[in-house]
């Protein structure tokens, strides 16, 4: 007589199976919202006037006396002899645009607090073109209203950069951060593709074009997707991660923006540096998203942040403890199932 197989132990066995995976479900879930990765959500509150009424803003009025001919691509004036009105064409560089000063981190200071008092006659003065522009610390450092940015050590940082090393006083912040448009990204954003689109055109600034690469060298601007073909999947690559990710170096962890700029061989090659879970991401292009949600939210749901994800960084204890239980408990099932066997 055969003896009638005993299919309990293999049911259980599916049923851990399938056990697991609902709960591997449940923290994948976790770990994006439906509809967040492409949805532009501006975590500051955009107080600009409407339209093109920037009457509101500090200093407005004051700063259209520079703006009526700065604003526009033509100008217009009088002959104080001939009488007659002529028509120039403004340099495309010294157009300043309304909509974007006035939502830009200057937005409130008169033109004058950085540009010689002589600018308010015209014709201006040709040896004005030449004055000293104040550099950041000039205004932010040793004041304890901005001490929490650290231009100190931003400071120190850019002096050891590749950029100024080799180009020493020609390379200055404003080569990056033009003070007319300069808006804070990282810590005004709470959308992370947004952050990478703004910061990466700051690099693209000049490496992406070729006019303003060559007013510091004669030397040709390399193609950047050439470049970095190494790169698997590279065009995803270029959408989620900042230039400066991989191109600088922090040496002090105040600072929420590294400014160590590396020479080329010292950029990072290694995978693991991003994908892992020490991820140097997380210190840098998510460090203040996380910071935010963590004091808000707690730490493990700021782990599952969503838009703070890259392969093999996103780690739960308790998700990865319970997995282990999981599969501690099948393995003594199937060992205990096969002794059963044995014996009988």
């Amino acid at each position: 007589m055969v003896k009638k197989f005993n299919y309990r132990p293999a049911w259980i066995f599916i049923l851990l199976i399938i056990g697991s995976g609902i709960i591997f479900s449940i923290g994948f879930s976790a770990n994006s919202k439906p509809g967040n990765a492409d949805t532009i959500k501006p975590a500051v509150k955009d107080t600009t006037p409407a339209k093109t009424d920037f009457s509101s803003h500090k200093n407005a009025a004051e700063n259209e006396k520079c703006l009526k001919c700065h604003g526009q691509s033509k100008y217009t004036y009088e002959n104080s002899e001939s009488k007659k009105i002529a028509t120039k064409k403004m340099y495309a560089e010294l157009i300043i645009d309304r909509t974007i000063f006035y939502i830009s981190n200057h937005r409130e200071f008169k033109c004058t607090d950085c540009h010689s008092e002589d600018y308010v006659t015209f014709p201006h003065v040709g040896n004005l073109r030449m004055e000293a522009k104040p550099n950041c610390l000039d205004c932010h450092g040793g004041d304890e209203k901005y001490a929490k940015f650290h231009f100190e050590n931003i400071e120190k940082e850019f002096m050891e950069s590749i950029h100024s090393e080799k180009h020493s006083e020609d390379f200055t912040c404003w080569m990056c951060h033009n003070p007319h448009t300069y808006k804070i990204n990282a810590r005004s954003n709470e959308n992370i593709k947004q952050t990478i689109v703004y910061d990466n055109a700051i690099c693209l600034g000049c490496h992406g074009n070729l006019s303003n690469y060559q007013l510091l060298t004669d030397k040709t601007n390399p193609n950047l997707l050439k470049k970095h073909e190494w790169l698997p999947n590279q065009a995803l690559h270029f959408k989620s991660v900042r230039c400066i990710e991989c191109h600088t170096k922090k040496i002090n962890d105040s600072t929420l923006v590294a400014h160590k700029i590396l020479p080329k061989s010292k950029a990072v090659k290694n995978c693991t540096e991003c994908h892992s879970s020490n991820s140097v991401l997380m210190a840098a292009l998510y460090k203040y998203q996380l910071k935010e949600v963590r004091s808000a939210q707690g730490f493990f749901t700021s782990i599952f942040a969503s838009d703070s994800y890259a392969i093999g960084a996103n780690r739960n204890f308790y998700l990865n403890m319970l997995s282990l239980v999981i599969v501690g408990c099948v393995i003594i099932g199937i060992v205990f199932h096969t002794i059963l066997r044995v014996i009988k």
